[in-house]
């Protein structure tokens, strides 16, 4: 639960909690659409600053937050590793074999990577400072348009909030396993890659009977609340844009123009 920050709110009495869920998902989208638009190390300079900023007015204390990268560790170093020696390049730093490291690879990989931890954190600060109920209504509202298509709107956002929101339970119940296995003579931290593999089937066997039970508790407790998400539901917190949303919105998009511009420069 200490590395597992996505999926969790946090509570606080901060201007990013009282802004509309649909402009905090909304912004969270366009604040990762702006990164993969960018590759210079200055374009990714402004978004740590705008990224800083946030946290600060969310109130959540960062630690907390990057303690949340520790889970994605190993998906970092290996994408930063895969454009470390992959990239072409002409001033050759390391040669062994096929592995040629360049400087035209140590820089893309440190971009690479810079993206990812900038991302990480950008979409966890959206997670810690919106509630599910939030969350889903946001969903609903921004997937609107497809009802047209007949699209089951409400149970797909209901479905991608109730999968964001037990990852973390999940993750608790993984440890809890773990340590009952563990406690049973059951090791998971020495031999080699194959070994290890192996001893992970005792471990997701109970989970994945846990996941469905679980899932199994939340539809009948659904049920024996008479929920159906196939009609017109009213909603006890109305979503409505305040003036503090219109000028968020100003701000994101002269982060977004700023943002381009000095990548184009």
């Amino acid at each position: 639960m200490a590395k597992i920050v996505i999926g969790q709110y946090y509570p606080a009495d901060s201007i990013l909690h009282s802004l509309d869920a649909r402009l905090k998902l909304g912004g969270t989208m366009y604040f990762i659409v702006t990164l993969f638009m960018v590759n210079s190390w200055a374009a990714y300079a402004v978004a740590l600053v705008a990224l800083a900023l946030v946290i600060a007015l969310s109130l959540v204390p960062p630690m907390f937050m990057f303690r949340g990268l520790r889970a994605m560790l190993f998906i970092l170093i290996f994408t930063a590793s895969l454009n470390l020696f992959l990239t072409p390049g002409e001033r050759v730093i390391f040669e062994l074999g096929f592995l040629r490291l360049t400087m035209e690879g140590l820089s893309h990989a440190g971009r690479i990577a810079l993206r990812l931890i900038i991302l990480v954190i950008g979409s966890t600060v959206m997670t810690l400072t919106t509630t599910p109920i939030q969350l889903t209504d946001a969903i609903e509202a921004l997937l609107k348009p497809f009802k047209l298509l007949r699209l089951p709107v409400h149970e797909i956002a209901m479905m991608m909030t109730i999968a964001l929101r037990f990852i973390p339970t999940l993750m608790e119940e993984v440890d809890k396993i773990m340590k009952a296995q563990m406690a049973r003579g059951a090791d998971f931290d020495t031999g080699g890659l194959m070994k290890k593999a192996r001893s992970l089937i005792p471990l997701l066997v109970p989970l994945f009977v846990s996941a469905f039970r679980r899932a199994d508790e939340l539809a009948q407790a659904m049920d024996a609340r008479c929920y159906r998400g196939d009609i017109k539901r009213t909603k006890m917190k109305i979503m409505k844009f305040a003036p503090r949303d219109f000028c968020a919105m100003g701000l994101l998009a002269v982060y977004g123009v700023v943002i381009i511009a000095i990548d184009r420069l």
